[in-house]
């Protein structure tokens, strides 16, 4: 009898658009790392180098569950760094701040100056059930923070002044009303 590998298939999600209540919840805690859970991680790998971006919350594409992807390598002589983060939290942030023009995968084409701490240290659980620690500073430090706050119901836009955030929230209803006249 021959033995078959288990070869996942990654496939496509689709990412929600702002405003859609799900992006404002609360995603719940990951309790055990299952084969349908790997198939999400890749899934939402594949999902978010698609798009393409740097970082993808599950909640991003309507799965309440605290898990994010990222890769925050862009140049071409260096090797990608696919990341999957269960249950990440931030247990440390430095003084120093830093401020980054972000962008989202659920806000397209809109984009803000956003100011977090320069470094954050967070802690997860890795899809072998391993718990994991790493200090991120630059863009990773922003990306990771941007995607646990996914995790927990807060977009970029929050961080904006409320006006910059209604005239954003507007261009999104606008643009999902054209995408459903298809």
């Amino acid at each position: 009898m021959q033995a078959f590998a288990y070869v996942p298939i990654m496939a496509l999600r689709p990412i929600l658009i702002h405003p859609d209540p799900r992006l404002k919840k609360r995603a719940d805690p990951i309790s055990e790392v299952t084969d349908a859970l790997r198939t999400l991680a890749d899934d939402m790998l594949e999902t978010m180098y698609d798009a393409p971006g740097i970082g993808l919350a599950a909640p991003q594409i309507g799965v309440s569950k605290r898990i994010i992807v990222m890769d925050c390598v862009k140049e071409d002589d260096i090797p990608p760094r696919p990341m999957v983060l269960l249950n990440p939290e931030v247990v440390w942030t430095s003084e120093k701040n830093s401020t980054y023009e972000e962008g989202c995968l659920s806000i397209p084409e809109q984009f803000g100056d956003v100011i977090r701490p320069a470094e954050a240290e967070v802690t997860w659980m890795n899809l072998d059930g391993e718990q994991m620690s790493e200090k991120f500073d630059g863009l990773w430090a922003t990306c990771v923070q941007h995607e646990i706050d996914h995790l927990d119901g807060k977009l970029f836009i929050d961080y904006l002044g409320p006006l910059k955030r209604q005239m954003i929230t507007r261009k999104m209803q606008k643009l999902k009303r054209e995408k459903a006249r298809g």
